[in-house]
């Protein structure tokens, strides 16, 4: 009897696995207007874990100046803690499109959890600022695929007319996370040290793992005989990274040192070489003289509507990563507060974004992209001129009212922006366009911090006398310099985004009935 209950228990485990391994299809996924159980328990596991990864990118951004102190390192070495993992997740999107093709996604999940836990305990047990720096990415390379598989998936899953409330929805996790990261990093800090932020995260990725595990389908077709260009995922390395190291080492060289502008150098003819390469490729895709697709398909971009979108996106994250990390700095080097209290001053940003990125898919899907992005973009350049007035004397809540200003325009921007430019593309081009627009935010999210940090420690040293003075003179002119990148950002709105209903329900409506009357004239 034992043996029979203990064969039966075995069959039903076999049963589930191969149940979980089976792909959903999209009648399996989406019925009568609702997601099946299946479905929605798996949109939530990913969209969990994206939070989680999300919520990783700026945790540290709180603990920066301690960290920097326990080290005896410069704010722009400690700020690699933050740029390198959003680089690395900029170099691991290009291979999303690939990934999908070639593993499944309980595959892609559940490797990418394993690194994600392995780079965490690394870093808090690491004694060294290399070993943290190792850690963190390993953390990024284990996050770096999943908010374009979660993106992927939203597509596959939801009819074109529900894309925008589904994406506002999931999309908490990629605007609410970083809001948030800081405040509890910052709790963290004070009260258990800035390692404490890493043994969260092992614990927190050793759950998520069991949840893909135990919960997560597979969605879509994959191919086993797929290979990827290596060649090209190296000349990204080369060409991003060179490009940032060049940047971050000017605090240190003048541009004239070769660690400064031979690195520059290096990156751009790394970019310049990675993209010809991706061009090429593309046309030979097209020509059908090779069977594999290029890693990352450029000739999306050929879509005016999709190109304005990524630009428009690739702006927003300029502004937002550095903004995250440069009002800190503010807030406890030339105020004094704790990390705690820099924590809490930033979080209330975190609830904006989460009711304007829920609110704004909703809008889209009803209104179009173009008055809920131009409405976005108003508000932030608004909310970034207000926070550009603080001194030395200013109320600290005066931070956080106008960071909850800047958040909810970037709520009506980020996600109702990328949806639509998605929307514009042909079904089978979603996967490159994701790959495509998601490697661009991120670069620009990696570049922008260091970038604005420099430039802010540029203006403190030109103004000279009282280091506090200098310092927020430094930091009021990069929020104006932040707050003329969000005019043009504007600008690119009103002349690039076409049609008040661009992106509405109603326009994919219309372009369905115009297929259908297409193909029955055939």
């Amino acid at each position: 009897m034992a043996e029979r209950g203990n064969h039966g228990e075995t069959n039903k485990q076999m049963l589930h696995s191969k149940a979980l391994s089976r792909a959903l299809s999209h009648e399996e996924s989406f019925v009568d207007g609702h997601l099946t159980h299946a479905a929605f328990a798996s949109i939530a596991i990913l969209t969990f874990i994206t939070f989680v990864g999300n919520f990783t990118q700026l945790q540290l951004s709180a603990a920066l100046p301690t960290i920097v102190s326990e080290f005896g390192i410069s704010v722009t070495t400690g700020q690699w803690l933050t740029s390198i993992f959003q680089l690395v997740m900029g170099v691991m999107v290009p291979l999303t499109a690939f990934l999908t093709r070639r593993f499944s996604t309980r595959q892609i999940v559940i490797t990418s959890m394993i690194v994600f836990t392995a780079g965490s305990a690394l870093a808090w047990v690491g004694s060294s600022f290399l070993m943290v720096l190792a850690g963190r990415l390993l953390e990024a390379i284990g996050t770096g695929v999943m908010w374009p598989v979660l993106q992927i998936t939203v597509f596959s899953i939801y009819p074109l007319s529900r894309r925008g409330a589904a994406m506002g929805t999931v999309g908490v996790a990629m605007s609410v996370a970083p809001a948030i990261g800081p405040t509890l990093g910052g709790i963290q800090t004070d009260a258990n040290g800035w390692r404490s932020i890493f043994l969260t995260l092992t614990v927190i990725g050793i759950a998520s793992l069991l949840l893909a595990v135990f919960g997560l389908r597979n969605f879509g077709t994959n191919d086993p005989d797929a290979r990827a260009d290596f060649f090209s995922v190296g000349l990204s390395v080369i060409g991003f990274g060179g490009l940032m190291f060049g940047f971050t080492n000017i605090e240190s060289y003048p541009f004239t040192h070769p660690m400064v502008w031979l690195a520059v150098l290096v990156g751009l003819a790394g970019i310049v070489w990675f993209v010809v390469r991706q061009v090429r490729g593309a046309r030979r895709y097209a020509a059908q003289r090779q069977q594999q697709p290029p890693l990352l398909d450029l000739g999306v971009l050929k879509n005016r509507s999709f190109t304005v979108g990524t630009v428009c996106a690739a702006l927003s994250f300029f502004a937002f990563s550095s903004i995250m990390v440069i009002m800190p700095l503010y807030i406890q080097d030339d105020r004094g507060y704790s990390a705690t209290i820099s924590g809490l001053v930033m979080m209330p940003g975190a609830f904006g974004m989460c009711i304007s990125q829920y609110f704004g898919g909703k809008l889209l899907d009803r209104l179009g992209a173009r008055p809920v992005a131009l409405s976005g973009t108003i508000i932030l350049l608004f909310g970034t001129i207000m926070m550009s007035l603080i001194d030395l004397h200013t109320w600290i809540w005066w931070v956080s009212i106008w960071q909850f200003v800047r958040q909810i325009g970037m709520g009506f921007i980020i996600m109702p922006i990328t949806t639509w430019s998605l929307n514009c593309l042909e079904h089978d081009e979603v996967s490159a366009g994701s790959a495509v627009t998601n490697t661009v935010r991120q670069i620009a999210g990696a570049i922008g911090a260091p970038v604005l940090v420099i430039l802010m420690e540029t203006l403190t040293r030109l103004h000279g006398g009282n280091h506090i003075a200098a310092s927020i003179f430094g930091t009021q002119w990069t929020l104006r310099v932040s707050a003329f990148l969000v005019f043009v950002q504007m600008l690119i709105v009103v002349f690039g985004v076409k049609g008040d209903g661009a992106g509405s329900s109603h326009e994919a409506a219309q372009k369905a009935a115009a297929k259908l009357r297409a193909a029955r004239e055939r």
